[in-house]
């Protein structure tokens, strides 16, 4: 740390007796959704490096700051958590990259799961490099530091969810799907191929 002073706080909270959500309970069927924009972090972190999103993006100062706030200040989705108790079978947060966390719940689960690349949702800044092939599907699956919320929900309870989200002014989007079997989860291009990703998340070590 470049600073002289470090603050480390652990926050602890309460879930009601029988309503924990694990990362165990993901099953065949169910629908991969996630909250909010994913990648936005790791462009936004790029930036403060001086990085190529910098450089695309030297015109258009509120797009940069987006992202960089989205680095700098996460705003974890708290808002959803009685819908997540209430409709998802598996959940957990989005923090070292969507394509690791996923594996993870999906190890944890004993499933893996299919994922729609495509269908993976993105701010308009990170679409915008995307497009331009400033960034590609793996920084945007594997970057980290998204804090968005990932889980499992059956298929005749997304509807309800998706309510139940639009009330607590969280925005979700259903990715792709759980399917049996350990292998780990597969991103999908347009024509259905899959992605060879040579980084699932950040690595602490």
């Amino acid at each position: 740390m470049p600073g002289p002073h470090v603050v480390s706080i652990t926050a602890f909270g309460r879930v009601p007796k029988g309503q924990m959500v694990h990362r165990s309970g993901a099953k065949p069927g169910d629908r991969v959704v996630v909250t909010g924009t994913i990648g936005d972090a790791a462009s936004g972190l790029d930036i403060l490096r001086g990085g190529a999103a910098a450089a695309v993006l030297a015109d258009d100062a509120a797009a940069r700051e987006m992202l960089v706030g989205r680095y700098r200040l996460p705003q974890p989705r708290t808002a959803l958590a009685g819908a997540v108790r209430d409709y998802a079978h598996a959940a957990m947060d989005v923090s070292d990259g969507l394509a690791g966390d996923l594996a993870k719940l999906c190890a944890a689960s004993g499933v893996s799961a299919a994922i729609d690349a495509q269908s993976v949702p993105l701010s308009a800044a990170a679409a915008t490099l995307l497009a331009r092939g400033t960034i590609g599907i793996e920084t945007i699956v594997s970057g980290g530091d998204d804090y968005e919320i990932l889980c499992a929900i059956p298929e005749n309870r997304f509807e309800a969810f998706a309510q139940a989200a639009g009330r607590a002014g969280v925005a979700v989007a259903s990715i792709g799907t759980v399917i049996a079997g350990p292998s780990v989860p597969k991103f999908l291009d347009a024509q259905g191929r899959e992605i060879a990703l040579q980084r699932l998340s950040y690595s602490h070590f």
